[in-house]
């Protein structure tokens, strides 16, 4: 796999270089919470549902929300690593 800025040495970066990967790397983060956050939404909702609704409808929707939680987390956490790793690359 090519990385995009392997024709660039860490050297060669400039000061705007830098900064730019600082706000891709607090972009990164706030993505993750906004990941984590809808995850904790999800986990919620779902508990709820099977709470209050009960019965099969509120079992089954239930169990949805806290599957599609934990599929939440488990896909932003696997975006923010791959960004981060990618970033640290650029770093080096």
């Amino acid at each position: 796999m090519n990385a995009p800025y392997a024709a660039y040495a860490s050297e060669e970066l400039i000061v705007r270089d830098h900064l730019a990967i600082d706000r891709t790397e607090l972009a990164n983060e706030r993505t993750l919470l906004a990941y984590a956050r809808t995850a904790l939404a999800m986990l919620i909702a779902g508990a709820s549902a099977i709470h209050f609704v009960g019965g099969g409808t509120g079992i089954a929707s239930g169990s949805t929300l806290i599957a599609a939680a934990a599929w939440t987390t488990w896909f932003g956490s696997r975006r923010w690593l791959a960004m981060r790793r990618a970033l640290a690359r650029l770093r080096a």
